[in-house]
């Protein structure tokens, strides 16, 4: 199999160790590759706005995210941002800029923010892919990441030597904000965003 958007990347990307196809999404996975290689592709695929690239010990992952991805992402941020407007916290969006430490780790989260000095990752799982994400971020000294799957939204903290799975977040400008809450209206965002945002400002009225 093939994967290539240009003829650049078409000689940079040969043979796909694996590939996943779901909800729209296209994932492809490279094993036993190099950082110079990695730096090398993502160079050709600068001309691919929304082209996800992610490198850990050894393996390139590149996700071409589907509609509905790019729509859960969205809401997720959207609402993120209202519940911080709403409680008037000043933050650093972020949003897909690569994050990295040289030689060993690199990733592109679907939306990412500084808030008082801590960093926050979202991202949206529709594939399973090769490389266990937490490790990831975790090289990277990320705060929090918070993901969503299959209609459910878990968040991850780092304390020490791992992330641990926490119902409200650990960041104080977020700690106040109900998952529960947010989850609904992340569904509901799904077909509006005004009631979505309308549900999660009602439901955190002081």
């Amino acid at each position: 199999m093939v994967v290539a958007t240009n003829k650049t990347s078409h000689q940079a990307i040969k043979l796909v160790d694996k590939a996943e196809i779901a909800n729209g999404d296209v994932l492809t996975i490279h094993h036993n590759k190099t950082w110079e290689q990695f730096k090398h592709l993502q160079k050709c695929f600068e001309d691919s706005p929304g082209t996800r690239l992610s490198y850990y010990q050894g393996i390139i992952e590149i996700l071409m995210p589907g509609t509905t991805h790019e729509l859960f992402k969205s809401v997720l941020g959207f609402l993120i941002e209202t519940f911080l407007f709403y409680r008037r916290i000043e933050f650093e969006p972020n949003g897909s800029a690569t994050q990295e430490t040289a030689g060993s780790a690199a990733i592109e989260p679907d939306e990412s923010y500084k808030i008082q000095g801590l960093k926050l990752a979202v991202e949206v799982n529709f594939t399973s892919g090769s490389i266990t994400k937490l490790n990831l971020y975790k090289a990277l000294g990320i705060n929090e990441v918070w993901v969503w799957e299959d209609g459910v939204l878990e968040v991850y903290h780092l304390k020490g030597s791992g992330y641990s799975k926490v119902n409200r977040s650990q960041i104080p400008a977020l700690s106040k904000l109900d998952l529960a809450v947010l989850s609904e209206c992340i569904l509901i965002g799904e077909t509006s965003r005004i009631e979505a945002g309308q549900k999660l400002l009602t439901a955190h009225l002081d």
